[in-house]
């Protein structure tokens, strides 16, 4: 219970068996410590971590910690037989240490009384002079680099009386915080502590003149400096007109202007959209980010009503070095409504391939476009001989259905010269007439079949004769 006895050092001897690698700690026993002191712990082997490994001799040197038991023991020295043992089997010694003395034992061995030389500062005189005389500065702590962090105001009083400082919270309207008018009672507030100070419990105990070395005075306090209490760190920006004129007539100090501290507004946050997921199409998964509970993007009713029910067609294969699929022919379907596509693969029996719908109702992003700014394909992309590539399958147009060559006829402006191009060959080659051997074995082949399917009908073969011409020129 004594004030003057703050720390032991305890001074112990750890004995390490070979013959069964065993440890032992044991205290030697001074008279009248007042501390159960002998046989700390008893023989045993002592574990060295949580996995279970115990420790070896080869695990001990002079200066090191050992810890045994959640106790930590210093390592300073050891015994020549030992010195020899470890040195024999090739482990390097580190120097010896001394053994730090307990400060209490060697405070009891000094005498009793002490004679100090009284200081010729008289704290009587500088109470008189300065009694109701404080100097008053305004700081501010900013601690916005911590999680939730905020720069706060304070007001610091130093009273010139007895060189005690006071710290009082500024409060707003409405910050939500509760009244509490101090952060900091009044107090001698330290400014450089002795060395062996630093561990002292300041929350605990008060702190008296043999821990510190210098105390904080009115000269530490100086507008535009920074100073550190009790942890934090304060920034002064001004103070009251006694402070000025104390300073001018006390240190010459005359410049200590005011600094302009006010908050100001941090600049406008850019709100950007998350990286897309790859989930469902972009527009629909930027709709999470724009309301709590998202809605579905927004559609063009106009474009939608004027292109009802309009689709395009295309016949496409499939660009692919396996050749089980360069015979699978695929129908492309571009809704002009909502810009989606469908692919359906008509099913051929014995392929060995089940056909039916290749991909439903999607938009399809063109290859080498940016995530961010997806760009589809639309109509004007579609034409004979385009390569379309869908999620990584390449697909060649062949063919198109007659609405297709109608809707380009009419919307020239939204295609291209080579999608133009394209479908007028295309044309050509259609109406282009068959040469005179094909036509001559086509008109007799079907010549002779129409003969036998009306065998013994009314109609002469004259009249049926003049039809399939007519028919065929036609």
């Amino acid at each position: 219970m004594s004030t003057e006895e703050q720390y032991r050092i305890r001074q112990v001897n750890i004995y390490y068996y070979l013959e069964d690698d065993s440890m032992s700690v044991i205290e030697p026993v001074v008279e009248n410590s007042g501390i159960l002191q002998g046989k700390l712990i008893k023989r045993q082997r002592l574990a060295k971590n949580d996995r279970g490994d115990h420790y070896h001799w080869k695990d001990l040197n002079r200066g090191i910690n050992i810890t045994i038991y959640g106790k930590t023991f210093r390592v300073v020295d050891c015994d020549q037989f030992t010195q020899v043992f470890l040195e024999s089997q090739g482990i390097e010694l580190n120097p010896p240490e001394k053994m730090a003395l307990d400060p209490y034992t060697e405070l009891r061995k000094q005498p009793l009384r002490k004679y100090v030389t009284p200081s010729d500062f008289d704290q009587l005189k500088q109470f008189l002079t300065f009694d109701k005389q404080v100097l008053r500065f305004y700081a501010i702590w900013d601690d916005t680099d911590s999680m939730y962090g905020e720069c706060r105001t304070y007001i610091i009083h130093y009273y010139l009386m007895d060189d005690t400082v006071e710290i009082r919270e500024v409060h707003e309207r409405n910050d939500g915080r509760d009244p509490f008018p101090l952060l900091m009672n009044r107090q001698r507030v330290p400014k450089v502590l002795v060395e062996n100070a630093k561990n002292f419990p300041q929350c605990v105990l008060e702190i008296s003149d043999q821990e510190v070395l210098e105390w904080y005075t009115a000269k530490d306090f100086i507008v535009g400096k920074s100073l550190t209490i009790l942890g934090r760190t304060f920034f002064i920006y001004d103070c009251d007109p006694f402070t000025r004129r104390y300073y001018k007539e006390k240190f010459g100090i005359t410049d200590l202007p005011r600094i302009d501290v006010s908050k100001r507004e941090p600049p406008p946050v850019k709100q950007e959209l998350p990286p897309y997921n790859g989930f469902g199409l972009v527009e629909d998964s930027a709709q999470n980010c724009f309301a709590l509970i998202p809605k579905a993007p927004k559609k063009d009713v106009i474009k939608m009503l004027v292109n009802d029910n309009k689709v395009l067609r295309y016949l496409a294969v499939l660009e692919s070095p396996i050749p089980e699929d360069k015979d699978r022919r695929f129908v492309f379907s571009y809704f002009l409504a909502t810009d989606m596509i469908s692919i359906f693969e008509p099913p051929v029996r014995n392929s060995g391939i089940i056909g039916g719908k290749y991909l439903g109702r999607t938009k399809v992003v063109k290859p080498y476009s940016t995530v961010d700014n997806p760009v589809y394909y639309g109509p004007s992309d579609f034409f004979i001989g385009a390569v379309i590539e869908v999620f990584g399958h390449r697909f060649i147009i062949l063919d198109t259905d007659e609405y297709v060559l109608k809707y380009m006829e009419s919307n020239a402006a939204q295609y291209s010269p080579e999608a133009l191009a394209s479908i007028q060959n295309h044309v050509r080659k259609r109406e282009a007439p068959a040469p005179e051997a094909e036509r001559f074995a086509f008109t007799s082949f079907h010549w002779l079949h129409i003969q036998i399917l009306l065998k013994g009908s009314c109609v002469d073969i004259p009249t049926v004769s003049f039809l399939f011409y007519n028919s065929i020129y036609i």
